[in-house]
């Protein structure tokens, strides 16, 4: 098995990441999985602001369009008070995982950054 194994790799020969996927090293040497990991929570984040833009830009249009009725502007208010409390409570995880952070690791970005501890 091992000598099949053997001869696999020598078929295939020696696979390096690109140039790119280099650069983006976090140092330390941990790559992979936890580089991959904060990039897809930087890009949720992110849509998570996107999202919420505009959300608050369609609630602004129906405001402004509801007129005098006001089942419509009451709805449009409560979509403002949403988006800004979804908003509010978003900064507020990062500010609170800053935190516990500083307590329990001495670091602000333990909690903010997905690392594997102990590993150099």
């Amino acid at each position: 098995m091992k000598n099949l194994i053997a001869a696999t790799n020598s078929i295939i020969g020696e696979v390096s990441p690109p140039p790119g996927v280099r650069d983006i090293s976090s140092g330390g040497g941990i790559e992979g999985i936890p580089i991959f990991i904060n990039i897809i929570l930087k890009l949720l984040i992110t849509g998570a602001g996107i999202f919420a833009v505009i959300n608050l830009v369609m609630a602004g249009y129906a405001f402004m369009s509801a007129g005098d009725d006001p089942k419509k502007v009451a709805g449009a208010w409560s979509k403002i008070w949403q988006t800004l409390m979804g908003l509010a409570f978003a900064a507020g995880a990062f500010v609170l995982a800053a935190i516990f952070g500083k307590i329990l690791f001495n670091d602000y970005d333990a909690l903010l950054q997905f690392r594997i501890f102990g590993v150099n």
